[in-house]
């Protein structure tokens, strides 16, 4: 295995000098590539709320039900119909901007008024809809407040500046993060208690009771361990570290790690294969120009293998969009210098089109997270082992989302298009998943489908480590859903001491 690349942290889109105290020293927080996955992290308070990307889209029946369909994985033990509710809940509390657009498989939500498309975008829109019946292009559907409610207000938070800085941190609380959202609200209660430099190291089983009491702790300044207890715990430590606590926390019941008498536990890691779409220049609206800086693009829904399968590979791919003009400093490699370059770059840049494709990855067991038997950090915690590699469908799929993306910009009337294939590891999308899947059946999966352990009913996991299959939408906003659904039934089950 190779050790971490220690210059991981600047392979994020927006590490930059302003951002760099919101990622892991690498040095300090090594981890073993069995294969390379790209493991980008931020422990701080806020975690990666404070960089996420923020688009927001539900999963539908045609996620949920693709693993019983196809065959791939184990069948979610949740339909749309269980989680819609749960979905309404956590937009509307978070504060999500788009429309409700009619699409069967992609359900629309309780959203603020919408961010508006610029003209070149409008025109992609118009040609690519009326050339495919089957394709949308719609605006994105972001985590930004631009109505704000008595709610919202009441947490300290404002409307959306739309100076796209997100990952600086926003003052103004206009997207959602748990600083400027959960953890107000939390604190509000009188109830929450907040410990930093905290490193959780094993999740303590009592045998007796077949329960979890509690959590085994470490400063991570003056390495001393404490236990933590608790009548209920959940884990949303994020997909890796989640699986790592879970696999490191051993005993006569669990020697292979919490939860895991099925066996399944730190398998079936998924992630999203990106970096591949087209780019286009877009003739006219010379004399168009924007307000701001909007922080949200456009989004092209999966079209793929929703009427009937595609031959070559099976699920399907989404596209995050934008027309946009160069900035000047984008503009800076000129021939020209001294006034010429100046005039260059005071004037506008042409307008552009951007396609870029998410696809969906298929579980399958042979990616996995594991633990060394021989390495440890610096608090005395096994490293985390990843072998987690693409398949043959996820490269089939690659070349439709490139051929797609080339094809939608030709019909858009574009020129100077190019194709854009850019190989990168799994974990770059920064959307793993999996690892403790929810599932109907104790011995094939490790949650049931309250995102309750099946083997410790009051431990339960709501992050991506819960997902059963990862779809091709950006995953957070079920995170955040399961999150509150679960929450809401470990509530009910201890007011009727069930546990």
């Amino acid at each position: 295995g190779v050790t971490i690349n220690f210059f991981l942290k600047k392979k994020a889109p927006v590490f930059n000098a302003l951002t760099i105290d919101r990622f892991v020293d690498d040095q300090e927080h090594p981890y073993i590539q069995e294969s390379p996955f790209d493991w980008i992290r931020g422990y701080h308070t806020g975690g990666k709320s404070l960089l996420w990307g923020r688009q927001c889209y539900r999963l539908s029946d045609l996620d949920f039900t693709a693993n019983k369909r196809d065959g791939h994985g184990v069948d979610w033990p949740i339909r749309y119909s269980d989680l819609a509710s749960w979905y309404d809940y956590v937009e509307e509390f978070s504060g999500i901007s788009g429309n409700a657009d009619e699409i069967d498989h992609l359900p629309g939500g309780k959203y603020q008024p919408p961010m508006e498309m610029n003209l070149p975008e409008l025109a992609l829109k118009q040609r690519v809809e009326e050339h495919y019946p089957n394709r949308h292009v719609i605006i994105g559907r972001t985590a930004h407040l631009t109505q704000p409610t008595q709610q919202q207000m009441a947490l300290g938070r404002g409307k959306c500046q739309f100076r796209n800085q997100c990952a600086r941190g926003c003052s103004f609380g206009g997207y959602f993060s748990s600083l400027s959202a959960t953890l107000p609200a939390a604190k509000q209660t009188r109830k929450l208690t907040l410990k930093h430099n905290t490193v959780v190291k094993e999740v303590i089983y009592d045998p007796t009771t077949k329960r979890a009491t509690g959590v085994r702790v470490i400063d991570s300044k003056t390495l001393v361990q404490t236990e933590i207890y608790a009548r209920v715990i959940f884990l949303c430590a994020s997909t890796v570290a989640t699986n790592q606590i879970l696999l490191n926390s051993k005993s006569a019941a669990f020697p292979t790690g919490i939860a895991n008498s099925s066996g399944v536990l730190g398998k079936y890691i998924m992630d999203h294969i990106f970096m591949a779409g087209a780019t286009g220049k877009v003739a006219g609206f010379e004399d168009s120009y924007e307000k701001g800086r909007r922080p949200n693009g456009l989004y092209i829904p999966r079209f793929r293998n929703i009427a009937k399968p595609e031959d070559s590979y099976t699920r399907g791919f989404g596209y995050q969009a934008k027309a946009s003009r160069a900035s000047w400093q984008n503009r800076l490699n000129q021939p020209e210098i001294g006034q010429q370059l100046k005039d260059i770059l005071h004037a506008p840049a042409p307008w552009e089109y951007a396609l870029y494709g998410f696809g969906e990855m298929l579980p399958r067991a042979d990616n996995t997270v594991t633990l060394s038997q021989k390495q440890t950090d610096k608090w005395g915690i096994p490293l985390v082992k990843l072998n987690v590699t693409w398949g043959q469908n996820e490269y089939n799929m690659r070349e439709d989302m490139v051929a797609d993306a080339v094809d939608m910009l030709t019909t858009a009337g574009a020129t100077d298009i190019k194709p854009i294939k850019i190989d990168h590891a799994p974990g770059f999308a920064i959307h793993e998943m999996g690892g403790a899947r929810m599932g109907r059946d104790a011995k094939t999966s490790v949650l049931n489908q309250f995102n309750q352990c099946h083997d410790v009913p009051n431990l339960f996991v709501t992050d991506g480590a819960a997902m059963s299959s990862s779809a091709c939408q950006n995953p957070s906003l079920t995170y955040m859903a399961l999150t509150a659904r679960a929450a809401d039934y470990a509530t009910r089950e201890i007011a009727n001491g069930r546990i």
